[in-house]
């Protein structure tokens, strides 16, 4: 397992204060504010702790309230909605400064037979045909803001290969589809829920960024602000984390400032193993 993704999973894995109440640390990625997978992947860490072993998310729901520091911890307050035969349904609330950040409501489910169909995956070249995330990065790296250096040009516990090269400092219009393979830098524990909230962590990575492409600005364009709103993701079967995964992203729409991308998430055998949604502000502040 490499050093960042051991950190990674250090800073997912939560410190009980007591029943239901759990507490996370918080990584400083340069960003003006806590990175917005972190506090899923912790808010669904939080909630694995009051559920039994045989069940694994199926769906989770969550909003961001306001931009979390990263300079400091954040509180998750986890509250048990039901246990019934076959689901389990929690709702976790994210704290800082004394106030809601963050809520998160997920349902768990077993393993249970039934109907099964799924898209196509599309015919993707496979990762080993492109460079990674970091690999780009080091091209700009002169251009990059310094806070930003480590965070896009140092080794990453997620690596990230997209298909479709965007530059940052000159974004051309392009249609709003983007394709990324991923995979967790290192061998991972066999523990599904981890592999869950390690792909949460994951998929709030260049997600939105995709309905920027018809526009010619990225995030590093001036006074340009992008911020997520919602995110929610649907665990349709059992994935690895250690293995590669295709993210399929499309934006159908941006309107009002507002700008909805969907994403569906493949193993290499072409199991559909994930299907996430989400909305963001995309705006010029000035």
């Amino acid at each position: 397992m490499s050093k960042p993704l051991r950190e990674l999973l250090s800073l997912l894995q939560l410190e009980k204060l007591e029943e239901g109440l759990f507490r996370g640390q918080s990584e400083n990625l340069g960003l003006p504010q806590v990175y917005g997978g972190q506090v899923i992947g912790q808010a669904l860490s939080a909630a694995r702790y009051t559920v039994e072993d045989a069940r694994t998310v199926h769906s989770f729901h969550s909003y961001f309230l306001y931009p979390g520091d990263p300079e400091k911890p954040i509180i998750y307050d986890v509250e048990n909605l039901r246990d019934g035969r076959s689901f389990s349904t929690r709702r976790v609330k994210a704290i800082q400064n004394g106030r809601p950040i963050f809520y998160l409501t997920a349902s768990y489910h077993g393993d249970a037979p039934g109907f099964d169909h799924q898209n196509t995956m599309p015919d993707i070249p496979g990762p080993e045909n492109f460079p990674s995330e970091t690999e780009l990065a080091s091209h700009i790296a002169e251009f990059l803001p310094e806070r930003l250096r480590k965070t896009f040009c140092g080794e990453k516990p997620i690596e990230t290969r997209p298909v479709n090269i965007v530059n940052p400092l000159k974004p051309k219009k392009t249609e709003p589809k983007q394709y990324l393979w991923i995979r967790a830098n290192g061998e991972m524990p066999d523990n599904q829920l981890i592999h869950q909230y390690l792909l949460a962590y994951a998929s709030d990575w260049g997600f939105l960024t995709t309905a920027l492409h018809p526009h010619e600005v990225s995030l590093m364009t001036p006074n340009f602000q992008v911020a997520t709103i919602d995110h929610s993701i649907w665990f349709h079967r059992p994935f690895k984390m250690d293995d590669w995964l295709l993210y399929v992203i499309e934006s159908p729409t941006a309107s009002n400032t507002r700008g909805l991308v969907r994403g569906e998430i493949y193993n290499q055998q072409g199991h559909l193993v994930a299907t996430a949604v989400q909305e963001g502000v995309m705006r010029f502040t000035k």
